[in-house]
């Protein structure tokens, strides 16, 4: 529910950002003209729709050092699918820095006095594993794709107009998982009890929500500018600046294993900034891809 109703406030978000400045008569007319990228956008919206869904699912499953570990391979990941989908090859060195950024995140999660064991006995691996691989994955393909239909087949489209075929479609996934969850349940009118809709207007479910819809909307005008790649990047940098924060607002220690992940991090940046990815215009100027670098 909280991963509906999400997708709901991104909508509701986009279009109100895109009627500030046009009527809602032209927005309409966009989505009836442009059906085919309302299509399109059913990919990357299911899959954020997993992934959103599984981040519940395996938090409730593994310890959060667990998860955000495992969940650091999504780094390398991106490099792959990205070479695939653009048809560009990474250089040695953009390589190199993309693995020193995944270390330095698992690095940050893992407890250097070895007190405590990574991989908890209590967890059946097997199915959990799976689990976050396939979310893993759906992070991946989703970042680089909505990327490939922000700068391809609809770089001519105004950003929030494919916001706004991206939250259609999401919701519309959504509601399937719901329906889905539904029908397999035993009793289904257990799920509506467990499923009180005045969850969501607790403070802390609110906020959670709104911090969601800023981020998406966010990450849409990151992709359709920079590139998936460099997004890896900034949201690796999440760790130096929570480190620091918390060390100056809450007093919270930064421990040895912070430290070494802070300067892998930001070895791993520097690497990369001398050698980034670039993206420019076709010839035509109206595609954007990104370019070869030597």
């Amino acid at each position: 529910m909280v991963v509906l109703m999400t997708e709901v406030l991104k909508l509701i978000a986009s279009i109100i950002l895109y009627c500030k400045d046009n009527s809602f008569g032209n927005l309409c007319q966009e989505i009836t003209g442009n059906k085919r990228v309302l299509l399109l956008y059913t990919i990357p919206s299911f899959l954020y729709c997993l992934y959103n869904n599984l981040a519940f699912i395996n938090l409730a499953a593994f310890d959060p050092t667990t998860y955000y570990v495992l969940l650091q391979f999504r780094v390398v990941m991106t490099g792959i699918i990205f070479q695939v989908v653009f048809n560009k090859k990474l250089s040695l060195k953009q390589w190199f820095s993309l693995i020193i950024l995944t270390i330095g995140c698992m690095v940050k999660h893992v407890d250097f006095d070895f007190s405590m064991n990574i991989f908890n006995a209590k967890v059946h691996l097997n199915s959990n594993i799976f689990l976050i691989f396939v979310q893993t994955i759906c992070s991946c393909l989703a970042g680089v794709y909505n990327e490939y239909l922000l700068k391809e087949q609809g770089a001519n489209i105004n950003i929030f107009v494919q916001n706004v075929f991206m939250y259609i479609d999401s919701i519309f996934c959504n509601l399937i998982v719901f329906v889905i969850l539904f029908l397999s349940e035993s009793s289904p009118s257990d799920m509506f009890d467990n499923a009180d809709p005045s969850i969501l207007f607790q403070p802390k479910v609110i906020i959670i929500m709104l911090n969601n819809t800023a981020i998406g909307i966010i990450t849409s005008f990151f992709l359709k500018n920079l590139n998936s790649i460099l997004k890896t990047f900034a949201s690796a940098l999440e760790l130096v600046f929570t480190a620091v924060l918390c060390w100056l607002i809450f007093s919270i220690p930064i421990h040895m294993n912070t430290v070494f992940s802070i300067a892998m991090v930001s070895y791993a940046v520097i690497l990369y900034s001398q050698n980034p990815v670039q993206n420019v215009r076709t010839k035509d100027h109206t595609l954007l891809k990104a370019d070869s670098i030597v």
